[in-house]
């Protein structure tokens, strides 16, 4: 099996290495990093001991592990933490977020010869992956070098499950390699149990997410944002974070409808990738709709969209915000992380499709947090609605409801600590 699956990566690797060149390189001007990725260029070994080899996908996952890793770093400071990740706005989050982490570096394509060399150079005495990333010859070679595996805020979606159901045989020989499982949902769980994973293995912890720490922001922090913005006082702000290709039309059509009953209404959007900002712009544009972008120097003094094209900041626009739509949720995405608007108690509505997030979505709905949208129609609603005492109670309970999760971190570091013991 794992002969096969390397010959087809291998096949693989000359169809996209080519597609990734142009996409990143000559359409973006960015690296693809190869020689990192291939081994070339080693992440320094650090002589001290343990030390601990994390590995998350892109910007959620990475963003997810900030107090995790804070918390390691309080406790036992002498420990080493490499960290890798699959992208480049994963690496650019993660050198500006994590702060405690001693090595970063991009994670080996996963040819044996390759991971073989990563393994030997780091040789961790844990390997660590957040959330749903199965590497075949990664696990296969962790386990012959002897460096347990453990999988912390797992999460089988739906989607996914249905795939691994399909070649379940193959899942359950790549999963063997995986020691133990710290799952966000009991749903989670069953899920890994069906596919064929031991239930004495699985452990539901939670999700580490839950355990976010925002910095507060003081009435006088905001309105300093909201004055280099050129943001009026009294201008109600909606805020649709995370948003993905198709979502912007359906949001700015319901915006303009919902604009020439109340003129009181900004609009900011927070795109997935900002990378898609000039296509957002044109939209906009052919709704004739004032837009700025938050990276210009000097913005209109009057504007009805707001495109946040940064990496990092939504936080803080989430505090800033009066209503939170959460992106993703519209199209069939699966929905985005909506726990960072329950900090800071803003009423929360989202589309459809959050399937991705299922339990949260469901947990918010039930407790009188959020609310979905299922259509235009509905989504003027949101940007009309004055019903300030409804929308207050959301925000409250909102917060309740993330008050009510917390705990997954304290966990996941008892189970880190206990197996690193374990493994002297």
């Amino acid at each position: 099996m794992y002969f096969l699956y390397s010959i087809l990566l291998l096949l693989s690797f000359f169809v996209y290495i080519p597609i990734y060149f142009v996409k990143l390189r000559i359409l973006r001007g960015e690296s693809l990093c190869l020689r990192e990725r291939l081994g070339f260029h080693l992440p320094e070994k650090l002589e001290k001991c343990p030390s601990l080899w994390l590995h998350a996908v892109s910007v959620g996952e990475v963003l997810s592990l900030q107090n995790l890793i804070k918390k390691i770093k309080e406790k036992h400071p002498d420990w080493v933490i490499y960290f890798s990740t699959l992208t480049i706005t994963g690496m650019q989050i993660a050198k500006k977020k994590l702060h405690g982490v001693d090595r970063f570096f991009f994670i080996p394509m996963d040819f044996n010869v390759i991971v073989k060399r990563f393994f030997k150079q780091l040789n961790p005495d844990l390997f660590i992956l957040a959330e749903s990333e199965f590497w075949p010859n990664l696990l296969r070679q962790a386990k012959k070098n002897n460096c347990p595996v453990i999988l912390i805020n797992g999460r089988i979606s739906a989607s996914s499950f249905n795939r691994y159901r399909r070649i379940k045989f193959l899942v359950k020989v790549i999963l063997k390699n995986i020691d133990y499982f710290l799952v966000q949902t009991k749903e989670d769980r069953m899920r890994l149990e069906k596919i064929g994973v031991d239930p004495q293995v699985i452990e539901v912890a939670g999700n580490l997410k839950s355990d976010i720490n925002l910095p507060l922001l003081s009435k006088d922090q905001l309105l300093q944002i909201k004055k280099s913005l050129n943001i009026p006082e009294n201008k109600r702000i909606v805020l649709a974070g995370s948003t993905r290709k198709g979502e912007e039309e359906i949001l700015l059509q319901s915006f303009k409808k919902a604009k020439l009953k109340e003129n009181n209404l900004l609009l900011i959007i927070a795109p997935r990738h900002p990378e898609r900002t000039p296509d957002i712009e044109k939209l906009c544009q052919n709704f004739n709709l004032k837009v700025a972008k938050r990276t210009e120097e000097k913005h209109e003094k009057h504007w009805d969209v707001l495109i946040l094209d940064t990496l990092g900041e939504l936080a803080n626009f989430y505090a800033l915000c009066d209503i939170a739509f959460i992106g993703g949720s519209l199209v069939p995405w699966g929905g985005q992380n909506l726990l960072e608007p329950a900090f800071y108690e803003k009423p929360i509505f989202f589309g459809p499709h959050m399937e991705n997030f299922a339990y949260l979505a469901r947990k918010f709905i039930q407790t009188g947090a959020a609310k979905v949208v299922n259509n235009e129609k509905e989504l003027c609603h949101v940007f009309l609605n004055k019903n300030e005492e409804q929308l207050k109670q959301m925000g409250y309970q909102a917060k309740k409801t993330l008050d009510s999760l917390q705990g997954p971190t304290e966990r996941t570091l008892a189970f880190i600590e206990n197996m690193v013991n374990k493994n002297p």
